[in-house]
């Protein structure tokens, strides 16, 4: 294992054993005071697609959610990710989103002008942005997409929204399946598809590549990887044009070697993941949830996860522009004295 793997690992390790500890005794017993009648009956976490990172995440959320008595019931969502969780969270159907960063600060633009807020509770933790190709496809870099058909997301994912944004950045022109490619520069051709329909395309040869955002490893991934043999391709060269045509919320993370078996490290395009509520929920129910996510911080990371992690009270805070719900930003200044 690769020193930085190691030391990714050790890291997720210390989160694990000290960040809640060191919490524990402020934050437990205020938890613990949460009585029936402060409790909200139901609260929904959207979540993602099976065999993802936001799926498993929204799933210990709401478990903790409920254990820790600051709803009576909680249940997580499955949903097509980011996009699809921004207009659940709007509607009211969901009480609390998991979103990339762009996405989010793209719906709460929009959202903005209907007089509906967007804020977060908190950072929580990093998305890779996985381009998956077979190792006997022949590609070797983002150039060589040109000319191939690429699985881009599905509808409603925040994937769906990265990708094409790479894809441009990378100067490849976005074709839909059937349409004809004729025109200056490279074309791929694009399938909607997300994360377990597009493995399935990759296996069967339908689809030449995979685009997905997820935590390190995505389960689904690494099975498809034991099945046919999978490559990442750096995508990180694309940062500077991408940074400049959409900000700053596009960072370069390294998928550590060995994260899926036998793989050498890889650069990729990392998008901060926020945790999102409406501007109108309770401060009593933000601020119970902003202690939890710091307080009971080893419940909320998913058994696979090997990526940087930002439960900590000094990164929670740092959500990419989008701003944080006031009763949050109080309850980080009392843990913060």
């Amino acid at each position: 294992m690769s020193d930085l793997s190691s030391c990714r690992l050790s890291r997720r390790a210390a989160l694990k054993a000290g960040v809640a500890a060191g919490f524990a005794g402020l934050l437990l017993p205020v938890l613990g005071s949460c009585t029936a009648d402060d409790r909200l009956d139901s609260v929904t976490v959207a979540g993602g697609e099976p065999g993802g990172f936001y799926l498993e995440f929204a799933s210990l959320l709401a478990a903790s959610l409920q254990r820790n008595r600051v709803a009576r019931q909680a249940m997580a969502l499955t949903t097509g990710g980011s996009l699809d969780n921004l207009e659940h969270l709007l509607s009211g159907r969901a009480t609390f989103a998991v979103a990339l960063a762009d996405a989010a600060a793209q719906r709460a633009a929009e959202a903005g002008a209907t007089g509906v807020g967007i804020t977060a509770l908190g950072r929580v933790y990093e998305n890779y942005v996985h381009c998956v190709v077979r190792k006997a496809g022949g590609i070797s870099s983002i150039a060589g997409l040109a000319g191939r058909t690429v699985a881009v997301g599905e509808p409603g994912s925040g994937t769906s929204l990265t990708t094409p944004r790479l894809l441009e950045a990378a100067g490849l022109r976005s074709v839909a399946a059937g349409e004809s490619a004729a025109g200056p520069g490279g074309a791929v051709t694009v399938l909607n598809l997300g994360l377990n329909d597009g493995l399935t395309a990759l296996r069967e040869g339908s689809a030449d590549a995979l685009f997905w955002s997820g935590g390190v490893p995505t389960a689904a991934i690494a099975a498809a990887h034991g099945d046919v043999g999978l490559n990442f391709l750096d995508i990180s060269v694309l940062l500077p044009s991408l940074r400049a045509r959409y900000g700053a919320f596009y960072d370069r993370v390294l998928i550590p070697a060995g994260a899926y078996e036998g793989l050498p490290a890889v650069w990729t395009v990392g998008v901060t993941n926020l945790l999102l509520c409406r501007s109108d929920l309770t401060d009593t129910t933000v601020k119970r949830t902003v202690e939890l996510l710091v307080g009971h911080a080893e419940e909320l990371i998913p058994r696979s996860s090997l990526g940087v992690q930002f439960l900590s009270p000094e990164s929670l805070i740092n959500t990419a522009g989008l701003p944080l719900h006031p009763a949050a930003a109080s309850a980080y200044r009392e843990l913060h004295g």
